[in-house]
């Protein structure tokens, strides 16, 4: 179910609601609204508090049901935690668990008095766009491919309305479209391969594209791509029954002369790791590894559906790597687009092969202003900085600071690489231009040298999102990373 969102300014014990939402801190500091629900209440708050109920722990939740002189039918406290230490992130916590825990009441509406907190250096729009994605976020649910189930007889949260004055008004609007482009991101990605292939990926883009009257789209097959002369990533595909799909969405919101942005995202629909086969345990996930792919295309619907003033292209190189016995193997010799020459050491290092046409390609039509590419690329970048930060490689300071300031600001955060000429060395070939891989040591960094070659003369950065794009394990979902990020980055550009 899609949240709707809305701003109201009524006071907390006189708003009409199945539920209302303010915030208590530790040691029973109580938030200005939850102050005003405490005395229409006769104290019982404080009650709470004293009694140990409410604790205040961030994150933590109690239900006061039909309390005497307010209003709303529940009054739901979130702990904040100390009010000392409080941050951006903590904010975005809470709200999180806040929107869980609405999520598990019979309440088909609330309003959010969390958005008044006080959060140091942000203002009332960030806010409100921060509460409402992280309650989108925790709002969403998979199920496109259960047994379609009867409705069930308790409500579930369908409007969310968040305490706060005008000023917000345009927080809300950026969440209600970065939202949207999280949500179609993660049920991309979610989606099992045999019904996200590549020629899937391309309908969907298509009829997005029909959807909008300043989008277009364009998609080549695995015909005209071999004509045109896509080597590297003909390759990748060749072992699956899937034939490739290169699509490229195009959004004309600037001036017909303006050079676009573009992003190009990883699309490997599922990845066996080719010859070079994976272990079994944990290969369900490889489902995933178009992550990258639904970033991409989840930033442009946003930005499509925000209306921003700028021409923007997105390209989704798509193909599914699988082991047959016309696969490619390690030690070909691959021809690229560009026509470097590729030595194939490792056919699980297959991400990279496909984005040097692709970023080739993408180059070579829009001569776009910048070029950034997601991809969910190397197991080593998870090494490196875990599931929390994605990883930044770019030569150009400037596109890396407006990258990183983006993901600082919507707490979507990347941390920068050094993307040195020194490993370069690494991918040295005897018997071709360069070498797919560079060895275990530095392998997210020797990956994004391998993509630097093919982006010359480009303003460009590389995003390795392989530790953010997904929860790990079983019931692990998409998390919709980096849409936030790439949206709040075309904001930025559009302002």
């Amino acid at each position: 179910m899609t949240l709707q969102f809305s701003l109201g300014a009524a006071a907390p014990e006189t708003v009409e609601t199945p539920c209302v939402v303010v915030g208590v801190y530790e040691n029973g500091l109580l938030t200005s609204a939850a102050a005003r629900v405490d005395g229409a209440a006769g104290g019982a708050i404080k009650r709470q508090v004293e009694s140990g109920d409410i604790t205040g722990k961030a994150g933590s939740s109690a239900v006061l049901f039909a309390p005497p002189g307010v209003a709303a039918r529940r009054v739901l406290v979130v702990g904040l935690g100390a009010q000392k230490s409080f941050d951006a992130a903590r904010f975005q916590k809470v709200n999180l668990e806040a929107a869980r825990a609405l999520g598990r009441l019979p309440v088909d509406a609330a309003v959010s008095y969390l958005a008044e907190v006080d959060v140091p250096g942000r203002d009332a729009a960030w806010r409100v766009r921060t509460a409402a994605l992280a309650a989108d976020h925790a709002a969403y649910r998979y199920t496109a491919t259960f047994k379609p189930r009867e409705k069930g007889a308790q409500p579930e949260l369908a409007a969310l309305a968040f305490a706060a004055g005008e000023e917000a008004q345009a927080g809300l609007d950026q969440a209600r479209a970065i939202a949207e482009g999280v949500r179609f991101a993660r049920e991309l990605a979610n989606l099992p391969p045999n019904i996200c292939n590549p020629a899937y990926i391309a309908a969907q883009a298509q009829a997005f594209a029909d959807a909008h009257d300043r989008v277009a789209c364009r998609v080549l097959d695995h015909e005209e791509m071999e004509r045109l002369g896509f080597g590297s990533l003909l390759a990748v595909g060749r072992g699956s029954a899937n034939k490739p799909r290169l699509v490229a969405l195009e959004y004309r919101g600037g001036a017909e002369d303006e050079k676009p942005y573009a992003l190009v995202g990883k699309g490997i629909t599922f990845d066996t790791g080719g010859i070079s086969l994976k272990p079994g345990p944990g290969m369900e996930e490889m489902k995933f590894d178009m992550g990258g792919a639904a970033g991409v295309l989840g930033a442009f619907v946003a930005a499509v559906e925000m209306g921003l003033p700028l021409n923007l292209v997105c390209v989704v190189p798509a193909v599914e790597n699988m082991p047959d016995g016309d696969s490619y193997r390690p030690s070909d010799v691959l021809t690229s687009l560009s026509g470097l020459t590729i030595e194939v050491l490792n056919t699980d290092a297959e991400g990279r092969l496909i984005l040097c046409d692709a970023l080739t390609w993408t180059a070579q039509t829009y001569q776009p202003q910048a070029l950034v590419d997601a991809a969910t690329l190397t197991g080593a970048c998870v090494i490196a900085l875990g599931k929390h930060a994605s990883g930044l490689m770019s030569k150009h300071d400037d596109l890396a600071a407006e990258l990183l300031a983006a993901g600082e600001a919507t707490l979507d955060r990347a941390w920068r690489l050094p993307l040195w000429d020194d490993y370069q060395a690494q991918l040295e070939s005897g018997f071709a231009d360069v070498a797919n891989i560079g060895g275990k040591n530095a392998g997210a960094i020797t990956a994004g040298c391998f993509l630097a070659r093919f982006t010359e003369g480009q303003r460009w950065a590389h995003l390795d999102i392989a530790g953010t794009a997904w929860d790990e394990g079983r019931k692990g979902l998409a998390t919709g990373r980096p849409v936030p990020l790439l949206a709040q980055w075309l904001i930025d550009r559009a302002g």
